[in-house]
């Protein structure tokens, strides 16, 4: 039988096809079309739809009373613009407005991207109120009114979502002594001296039963004394902290919350021939030989 030699190659189809392959021996995919841009009228729509929650985000955290809450209200506002940039940098916008678009997109995401961040300071007590947050996004929240401006502009469309005003960096303080709030006569014979030795200023809030006798600031390296306070078991916070915002009654950074562990007493007796009474003197610092424990307060617990 007569051996072959060799043989002519051949295939059974065509991949991708059912019939006999093209002119140049195969196919070529089909992309497809492009999603035709939106109308103004629906555009208006998807921005009009998102407008109110991002405008509402960025008031709430602009209005947060107390580091708690600015901790939630940052996170909150993060998630809604990071949606929202997700959400319309999705739409094909009418032509006339791309550039518009696409700035705005981008400044809604710088702006979320920023907020992250600044939910990392907000919970390490860099950032301890809405005014201090915002003046640290003062850039990221300009751009992001511009672009919102310059979109609405181009054809009345609703991106005028920041409403607020970042305030410039500033690093106030009261006088020392200063008393922030009394809530009570300083008419008795007890005095409270405080020795404020800790490399910031602090505010040291005095509490009778469920009322605040008074607040004092007292800036650092430095000494107070409160004369009059009256008999009573009292409770003694403090907090430390840059920059005294005294609208809100709070320190804006580097801020923390303290309380000394137990009360103290003030005590006045009487005899036939002498009158008695007990004064006290605290450190906000730490020193050796020092008997009086503190310990870090909840801002949510601290009086206000």
């Amino acid at each position: 039988m007569p051996t072959p030699e060799g043989g002519e190659p051949r295939v059974s189809g065509v991949a991708g096809g059912t019939g006999g392959a093209g002119s140049d021996g195969g196919s070529t995919p089909s992309s497809s079309p492009s999603p035709a841009a939106l109308t103004p009228e629906a555009y208006k729509a998807e921005l009009d739809s998102r407008h109110k929650s991002l405008s509402g985000a960025i008031s709430a955290l602009a209005g947060a009373r107390d580091v708690k809450a600015l901790d939630q209200r940052v996170t909150k506002a993060e998630e809604a613009l990071s949606g929202a940039a997700d959400a319309l940098g999705a739409l094909n916008p009418p032509d006339t407005v791309r550039a518009q678009h696409d700035a705005y997109v981008a400044s809604l995401r710088d702006f979320a991207t920023e907020l992250g961040s600044t939910e990392g300071k907000v919970g390490a007590r860099d950032l301890c109120t809405s005014s201090a947050v915002l003046t640290d996004l003062d850039d990221k929240l300009a751009a992001l009114d511009e672009a919102g401006e310059a979109l609405q502009s181009a054809g009345d469309y609703p991106a005028d979502i920041v409403n607020v005003k970042a305030g410039r960096k500033q690093t106030r303080r009261l006088s020392n002594g200063s008393f922030v709030r009394k809530g009570s006569t300083l008419n008795g014979r007890s005095s409270l001296e405080i020795d404020n030795g800790a490399p910031r200023d602090a505010v040291v809030t005095v509490v009778r039963g469920g009322s605040k006798a008074f607040s004092v600031y007292v800036r650092k390296k430095a000494k107070f004394k409160v004369r009059g306070v009256r008999d009573g078991s009292y409770k003694i916070f403090f907090t430390h902290g840059v920059d005294w915002d005294g609208k809100s009654k709070a320190f804006t950074r580097e801020c923390s919350f303290e309380r000394f562990q137990k009360a103290v007493t003030f005590k006045t007796t009487f005899t036939a021939t002498q009158i008695r009474w007990h004064d006290w003197r605290v450190t906000l610092h730490a020193i050796s030989g020092g008997n009086a424990r503190t310990a870090p307060v909840d801002p949510g617990d601290f009086p206000s």
